[in-house]
């Protein structure tokens, strides 16, 4: 797959516009858009100048121009969506969270595996400068083996900002949309834990306004996260090993600094590199190397990595009262 890559863009609320504004500036093609409401695709390709503007997401997926769907609608709809496409012969990059449960993830994989097709989570963070870096600072053993993770976000979401996080129909809640960002991190760095304890706490609807989650391994390492809906927070991140730590500067999940410290305490390295614009191509160019080399997993964001993070998102849940009512 020598040639241009074409992409298409289904949704077009503001993830889209970033991700397209992203991926325009790193020089990748954006072939298509679709859109369920009237008039919305065409404002959106006459925007960003794209050619193909389809009223409905089936006319986005049978285009024959579009070689990979990006699926930035609300993470209810990701499921339906991203099998659309994939049935439709796409390769997908899908919005983090991956969908709303496991049990759905793991369909949406088997039907990528069954179909030899590209699936992939768009969790932008784990391709940012940041974390290449992050990783291999603890892959060259820099911070010694990895003792503890810390992380937060929270942001202030009211009723009148964001009326989707505040109902259960519409997978809201603080978990899904936040939370999965420190979850994902410590599983990039340690992987699938062996005990999960959540505690949150619920508005009247049902939701999780804001959740505290400890993580163990085996290893005996552990990982304390938090996440919030009602008010900002410091949204710092830090990796302890027994080399020394690590400390991400806020906000850890975008494109951010971070010091390296020695066991005393002593800053021996300050990593602050970037990309232009917010960063968000770096996914997508993960996702034309994979196409390139005839590949449809990427081992940044796996298969299982996307269901393990599910997968401890569905315990946390659990354990705290969140049900939706698709469930």
């Amino acid at each position: 797959m020598g040639e241009k890559i074409g992409w298409g863009i289904l949704g077009t609320g503001g993830i889209a516009r970033l991700f397209t504004a992203d991926i325009q500036l790193a020089g990748l093609e954006v072939a298509a858009v679709g859109s369920r409401a009237p008039g919305t695709a065409e404002d959106f390709g006459r925007e960003f100048g794209v050619p193909g503007r389809h009223p409905s997401y089936e006319a986005l997926c049978a285009d024959p121009a579009v070689s990979v769907v990006y699926v930035a609608t609300p993470h209810p709809l990701h499921y339906a969506n991203t099998l659309l496409a994939l049935r439709s012969g796409k390769h997908v990059l899908v919005e983090k969270p991956f969908t709303i449960n496991a049990r759905e993830a793991r369909s949406l994989v088997d039907e990528a595996r069954s179909r030899g097709l590209l699936l992939m989570e768009a969790m932008w963070t784990r391709f940012l400068p940041t974390m290449v870096a992050l990783r291999d600072t603890i892959g060259s053993g820099g911070l010694g083996e990895v003792s503890s993770v810390i992380a937060d976000h929270n942001q202030y979401l009211p009723l009148e900002r964001a009326k989707r996080l505040h109902l259960p129909e519409l997978g809201g809640g603080a978990l899904l949309d936040l939370g999965v960002y420190p979850i994902s991190l410590a599983h990039m760095l340690l992987g699938e834990p062996a005990k999960v304890l959540a505690t949150a706490k619920l508005t009247s609807l049902g939701v999780d306004e804001d959740m505290a989650l400890a993580l163990e391994w085996k290893s005996g390492a552990h990982a304390s996260l938090h996440c919030g809906m009602m008010a900002a927070g410091p949204n710092h991140a830090a990796v302890v090993g027994s080399r020394g730590w690590v400390e991400i500067e806020r906000v850890w999940y975008c494109q951010a600094d971070f010091t390296q410290f020695s066991p005393q305490g002593e800053a021996v390295r300050r990593f602050t590199d970037r990309v232009p614009g917010r960063g968000m191509q770096c996914q997508a160019l993960e996702v034309e190397r994979l196409l390139r080399e005839g590949k449809t997993e990427s081992q940044i964001m796996s298969w299982a990595a996307s269901l393990e993070v599910m997968e401890i998102m569905d315990e946390a849940r659990r354990q705290c009262g969140v049900r939706y009512p698709s469930e």
